[in-house]
């Protein structure tokens, strides 16, 4: 069945997100009084951890010391293989637990004789170095390995770090830190070039990759995936169009990825007929469109105000044997929510799960934004609820929505649960969500509160901003609260400057390693 049969669906009206009988039902139950969840704990299969994982993780996350953590490993009688280790520094990186002592973590099991860090450890590390803007050790891990196990560093592995630097580091020291990989890569060659553009189209801007790609290409042999890492980026749908034309010049024919990329420019610039002109093409040259495709498809018929014709494409997946994912019933489901007819949106959450799929967060959050911006806390609360006793762990997103309409309507108890969850269960950012935290609990005098979030934060290993900081420090001198002042201040002066992005890695290692750095 052609696409362009499929399109033909009427318009529905819409209904309330909640039923009165879902809301009336345990799952749901919502008190303003009392915003705690009468919820089931509910354990999925996905935070079933191996009992090892588990022991070694609590030994690294409550030790206060390096020697301290040496001596409960060995006693543990833990064998610390390089797949318990990978799941390790995985828990710490999704539970956001303490940088330093992951650090430490994978230092002390990468010094043991004849052992050597998989390359999922390495980024893994990297990244939550990273995350808490710990450049100056990043390097420093980076040129251990390197006179280590030099092929551990993969292109994979400068997107990792490189990703990091460019979300607060302007493009110029970006290039400059990625000139860097040179002497630390086993091969510098276009799968690194392609990491470095993969990573400028991600964290800022495609205007800054073309420039990237334009200055650096001759240094490099763009290939295949070069040009499909430039053509996902493009919001212009003429630039899109050059790139293609220029990659036809150099002999690459494009794949399913390529065409992809331009289907989902021209959907995104509302160009339908252009977009099913390629779907034609890719017909006739045997690509036959995947859920990718489709699921550009039913963004663009969104965008263009056909959310019924979206989901009718669905079901021409179906027909077509290419069964949608959740990402494809996300994109309908954000057609609906955009319309405001939430009623049909939920009903395609519960096809999803009647077909054995899970809605995740960013599912959930399609909801939560529309509910942020009508003010509907009852809402945002019962759906808090159920994404909780469901597994499904709120993202950083989802947090963002909530602690910003609970600073919006003062709801302090719903702001404190929130944390409380996010601390137990390690999930969302702890830097964005305090904020907005803090100011709440600031603008209502809750003193005492402020200072136990504070020193949870502290604990896990992340550090307060300067902005949030002062605001308290203002507000524990008028309340003439010196003790507590003095803590939180020497709290903060244990981070230093973990912000400041090093010119080289002079300090990182030794002289002589730091100078075959040099860029």
């Amino acid at each position: 069945m052609k696409l362009s049969k499929v399109l033909r669906l009427r318009f529905q009206h819409t209904r309330h997100f909640f039923s009165p009988e879902m809301m009336t039902s345990p799952l749901f139950r919502y008190s303003p009084q009392n915003p705690t969840f009468v919820l089931p704990r509910f354990l999925s299969s996905q935070t079933s951890i191996d009992a090892d994982v588990e022991t070694v993780y609590r030994i690294v996350s409550s030790s206060t010391h390096s020697k301290n953590l040496n001596q409960q490993l060995k006693s543990s009688g833990v064998f610390l293989s390089n797949d318990l280790i990978d799941k390790v520094l995985k828990r710490a990186r999704f539970s956001h637990g303490n940088p330093l002592q992951a650090l430490e973590f994978f230092n002390y099991t990468g010094n043991r004789r004849g052992f050597y860090h998989t390359t999922f450890s390495l980024d893994t590390m990297l990244y939550i170095l990273g995350r808490s803007r710990m450049f100056e050790k990043m390097w420093e891990v980076l040129v251990d390995i390197k006179y280590k196990d030099r092929s551990l560093i993969t292109p994979r592995t400068v997107m990792v770090v490189l990703a990091r630097i460019a979300k607060v580091c302007s493009v110029r020291e970006t290039v400059e830190c990625f000139r860097k990989f040179k002497k630390l890569v086993p091969e510098f060659d276009t799968a690194c070039f392609n990491s470095l553009l993969r990573t400028l189209c991600q964290e800022k801007s495609m205007t800054d990759a073309r420039n990237v790609y334009h200055s650096l290409k001759h240094n490099f042999r763009p290939n295949l995936q070069t040009f499909n890492i430039l053509l996902s980026g493009w919001k212009s749908s003429e630039e899109a169009e050059g790139f293609f034309e220029e990659m036809g010049e150099m002999g690459l024919k494009p794949d399913i990825v390529s065409y992809n990329c331009l289907v989902d420019v021209y959907c995104k610039n509302r160009e339908m007929d252009k977009a099913f002109k390629v779907i034609d093409k890719m017909r006739d040259e045997d690509i036959p469109p995947d859920k990718i495709t489709y699921t550009c498809v039913i963004g663009g018929l969104g965008l263009v105000g056909q959310p019924d014709k979206a989901k009718d494409v669905l079901k021409e997946m179906k027909e077509l044997g290419c069964y949608p994912d959740v990402a494809a019933y996300n994109a309908a489901i954000r057609n609906f929510c955009i319309a405001k007819r939430l009623g049909d949106a939920n009903g395609l959450m519960d096809e999803m799960i009647r077909k054995g799929l899970s809605p995740n967060a960013t599912t959930y959050n399609l909801f939560f934004r529309v509910f942020f911006w009508s003010n509907d806390l009852q809402n945002s609360w019962s759906l808090y609820g159920r994404m909780m006793h469901t597994g499904c762990l709120p993202n950083t997103q989802s947090c963002m929505f909530l602690i910003r309409l609970f600073r919006k309507l003062e709801k302090v108890d719903m702001a404190l649960q929130l944390w409380n969850d996010m601390v137990e269960r390690g999930f969302g950012s702890y830097i964005l969500v305090s904020d907005v935290l803090f100011d709440l609990l600031c603008d209502v005098g809750k003193l005492t509160e402020v200072e136990r979030c504070f020193l949870q934060m502290v604990e896990k290993g992340h550090k307060p901003s300067n902005a949030s900081f002062r605001r308290i420090k203002v507000l524990m001198e008028l309340a003439k609260n010196p003790e507590a002042l003095k803590n939180l201040t020497e709290k903060m002066a244990l981070f230093g400057s973990s912000i400041h992005l090093p010119e080289s890695t002079d300090n990182s290692t030794e002289a002589s390693r730091s100078e075959s750095l040099a860029c």
